[in-house]
């Protein structure tokens, strides 16, 4: 925290020139292809009961670069990155929720839910078919996509 408030202070000090030219990463640095993301995605109970509730839960984070991507993109809602940690949580960055039943081929939208402040996100669904559970992070600004998948069986007999 305190090397981005020293960062942006110093920033303000070299005047306006300094900061239109740190407003565009993009023209700073051509080979820049955004910051790259992780998405984890775990679904319990596992066997799920046919029927019963489903929760689905990841996180959501992006590579550290010394607190900045690329050294120019400060990265906004993500967590302190400590020097042991490589990686940073994104918060408040929508996931969608898709499953593709056993057989299907065909990815079905369930829902979408937004990360935490922390990075995390949680969410509950009926269990109705075995079959494969997607989260997606579609990206943003200076931030790649990213998507993990779960595979659930679910048992229990059809009523």
């Amino acid at each position: 925290m305190m090397r981005r408030l020293a960062a942006g202070l110093a920033v303000a000090a070299l005047g306006a020139t300094v900061v239109a030219t740190a407003a565009t990463p993009a023209l700073a640095d051509p080979g820049f292809d955004g910051g790259h993301t992780r998405l984890t995605l775990d679904a319990n109970p596992e066997p799920a009961w046919r029927g019963k509730p489903l929760t689905l839960e990841g996180k959501l984070s992006v590579e550290c670069e010394e607190d900045y991507i690329s050294g120019f993109v400060s990265v906004h809602n993500a967590d302190y990155c400590k020097e042991s940690e490589s990686w940073h949580r994104l918060g408040w960055k929508r996931i969608a929720i898709l499953f593709q039943a056993d057989g299907s081929g065909r990815w079905e939208y369930v829902e979408s839910v937004k990360t935490s402040g922390d990075g995390y996100f949680s969410t509950r669904v009926p269990a109705y078919t075995s079959g494969t559970w997607k989260a997606v992070f579609e990206g943003a600004k200076w931030l790649d996509g990213a998507q993990a998948t779960d595979w659930v069986k679910v048992v229990g007999r059809r009523h």
